[in-house]
C-alpha cells in the first residue's frame, strides 16, 4: 500500500520532473533533481550510522534537508519523529526518551542531545543517487507525532506506512486533479499531521510546494505567497483566514483551484467571505484526528445554495473511501439519524494505538461487529450526529460540554450566538471553576473594540440564564498553538482573578 501509493509515485515524479521545482523555501527554489540529491546524501549517512532504533528524531526546520530527510528515512524503512527546534529542550528530551531515539537528524547545527548520535544534514556531501527503496512491510511505522497529553507528558501517536498509503488513496479518491503545474501551500509545522498531506500529495504529482519560514509572520507571508506566486492549492486553518479577513477586499486569487479548511471547526460565514477571494476554487472542509491519519471526512462548500451547518459551523460531511463512521451513546449503542453522540471512526487509516500506552489505547479504541465484520473503532471525543442525508453535523468536543446549574450545555451554541452579535468575529467560550467550586462560563471575543456590556445585553435576548457568560473579555487577537488552532489553555490563563 505504501510503496504503491507513496514511494513509487514519488520516485516517478523525480524521474519525470527532475528540472521542475519541487519546493520554494525562503524564496529559494529547489527542483526534483536537487531534492533527490539531498535525499541520497542523507540516506548514505543513515546507512553509515549504527543506530539500533527504527525511530529517528528529526529537527523540524523549514529547509530542503529536513524534507529530504523524511524521504531518506522512508526509503530506508525508518520512522521520523519530528521535534520543534523552538520547543523547550526538556520536551525534546522527553520525546527522545519515550520514542527510544538513538539518532537525530539536524539541519541547523545548533541542536545536540547528550548521548545521542546526530547527523548534521547540511554538512553532508552528495556522491550519487541512492533512491531504490528497501522492501519494508506496511505495518512498519512511518512517523510518530507527539501531542499534548492529559498527564502533562507528550502523547505519542504512531502512524504506519499502511496508514499513510490508505490515506493517500482515500484523499485522492475525493477527486482532486493535481498536476506538475500546480503550486501548493504548506503552512503547517512538521510536528502537525496536516503537514504530511500538504507536502506529500503535491510531490506525488510533480507539483511545487511553498513553505513558511519559521521567522516570518505566518498569515502575512501566506498572503504574499498567494498573490506573488499565484498558488493553486491551499490548505489552511480557519484561524489563518481570520487573520487575513481584514484584507479580504484586496485579495483576488484567480489562480486558486482547490482550498481545504481543516484543523478546527469552520464557520460557514467565514468560508462564504473567503470564497469571494478565490472565485475559481473548489472549497472543502476536512475533518480528522491524528489517530485516523490526517483526515477522515470531508464536505464540499456550495458557493450557490444552502450549506449544511450547526451553530454556524460547517458540516464535516461524509467519510472518505475506505473508512466507516458510527455515532454511539454513553452506553456504546449505535445511534440513528439526528441522534447526537460520540463520533467513532474505523478503517485502514487508524493508528495501531498510542505509543507505549496500552491503558490509553484500551480507553480510546474498541471492536464492534458491523455488517457481519468485526471492525476496530476509534473514539474521537467529538459530539456529532448524522442528518437524514448521512452528512455528519459537528456539535463540538464532548469535553467542551459542561454542566451549569444542573443543565448540560454545548459551549459551541454560546459561541454561535456571540459570533452573530459581533459581526462574525471569533468567539470562544470556556468553562471555569469559581471560588465556590461551581462552573461558570467565560466568553472571549477576538475584537478589542467590542462593547462587552452591549454584547451581554444582546446575549440575554438569545440565551437562557444558565448559559449566560459571567465574564466577557474582548481581545485584539487570540493566542494560537503550534498547529494554528486557538489555544484554549492560554485563554483560560488570561481570565481575570
Amino acid at each position: 500500500m505504501f510503496d504503491k501509493n507513496v514511494l513509487i509515485p514519488f520516485l516517478k515524479s523525480i524521474e519525470s520532473y527532475g528540472h521542475k521545482n519541487a519546493f520554494c523555501i525562503g524564496a529559494q527554489f529547489y527542483n526534483y533533481r536537487e531534492l533527490a540529491e539531498h535525499i541520497s546524501k542523507i540516506r548514505n549517512a543513515l546507512k553509515a550510522s549504527d543506530t539500533k532504533s527504527k525511530n529517528i528524531g528529526l529537527l523540524a526546520n523549514d529547509d530542503i534537508e529536513t524534507y529530504a530527510s523524511i524521504f531518506a528515512l522512508w526509503l530506508e524503512g525508518y520512522a521520523y519523529v519530528p521535534m520543534d527546534p523552538r520547543q523547550p529542550i526538556e520536551r525534546s528530551q522527553e520525546i527522545i526518551s519515550q520514542a527510544n531515539i538513538h539518532l537525530v537528524i539536524s539541519s541547523d547545527g545548533n541542536h545536540f542531545f547528550t548521548g545521542i548520535q546526530t547527523i548534521e544534514s547540511k554538512k553532508l556531501i552528495y556522491d550519487e543517487l541512492v533512491l531504490k527503496p528497501n522492501t519494508i512491510p506496511d505495518d512498519t511505522l512511518a512517523y510518530i507525532l507527539f501531542t499534548s497529553g492529559s498527564t502533562g507528558k507528550p502523547k505519542g501517536v504512531p502512524i504506519t506506512r499502511g496508514n499513510i498509503g490508505s490515506f493517500v488513496k482515500s484523499f485522492l479518491d475525493v477527486g482532486f486533479e493535481i498536476s506538475s503545474d500546480d503550486r501548493c501551500l504548506q503552512c503547517f509545522d512538521l510536528t502537525f499531521d496536516v503537514s504530511v498531506q500538504s507536502f506529500l500529495v503535491p510531490l506525488l504529482k510533480g507539483a511545487c510546494i511553498y513553505t513558511i519560514p519559521h521567522d516570518q509572520i505566518k498569515y502575512s507571508y501566506v498572503y504574499g505567497l498567494l498573490e506573488d506566486h499565484k498558488l493553486t492549492f491551499g490548505v489552511m486553518a480557519p484561524s489563518m483566514l481570520r487573520y487575513l479577513r481584514p484584507y479580504f477586499d484586496e485579495i483576488n486569487i484567480q489562480s486558486m483551484r482547490y482550498c481545504i479548511l481543516t484543523a478546527e471547526a469552520s464557520p460557514v460565514a467565514l468560508i462564504k467571505a473567503w470564497s469571494d477571494c478565490i472565485p475559481n476554487a473548489e472549497i472543502y472542509d476536512f475533518y480528522g484526528p491524528t489517530e485516523a491519519t490526517i483526515y477522515c471526512t470531508y464536505y464540499k462548500f456550495r458557493k450557490e445554495g444552502i450549506n449544511k451547518q450547526l451553530n454556524g459551523m460547517s458540516s464535516i460531511g461524509k467519510v472518505m473511501h475506505g473508512l466507516t463512521a458510527i455515532i454511539i451513546d454513553e452506553a456504546g449503542e449505535i445511534l440513528g439519524p439526528n441522534q447526537k453522540g460520540e463520533l467513532c471512526i474505523s478503517g485502514g487509516q487508524l493508528t495501531p494505538g498510542y505509543w507505549h500506552d496500552p491503558q490509553k489505547t484500551a480507553e480510546s479504541f474498541f471492536e464492534r461487529k458491523l455488517n457481519g465484520k468485526v471492525c476496530r473503532f476509534y473514539r474521537t471525543g467529538d459530539s456529532c450526529f448524522f442528518d437524514s442525508e448521512g452528512d455528519i453535523m459537528y456539535a463540538g468536543r464532548i469535553d467542551f460540554q459542561v454542566k451549569i446549574q444542573g443543565y448540560r450545555i454545548e459551549l459551541g451554541e454560546i459561541e454561535h450566538h456571540a459570533r452573530e452579535s459581533v459581526n462574525g468575529h471569533n468567539a470562544v467560550a470556556i468553562a471555569f471553576e469559581n471560588n465556590t467550586g461551581n462552573n461558570e462560563i467565560a466568553l472571549f471575543i477576538e475584537d478589542g473594540s467590542t462593547d462587552t456590556a452591549v454584547l451581554s445585553a444582546q446575549l440575554k435576548l438569545k440565551l437562557p440564564y444558565y448559559m449566560m457568560p459571567t465574564k466577557i473579555i474582548a481581545r485584539d487577537d487570540f493566542p494560537l498553538n503550534a498547529n494554528g488552532k486557538v489555544d484554549r489553555n492560554m485563554l483560560k490563563k488570561l481570565l481575570p482573578t
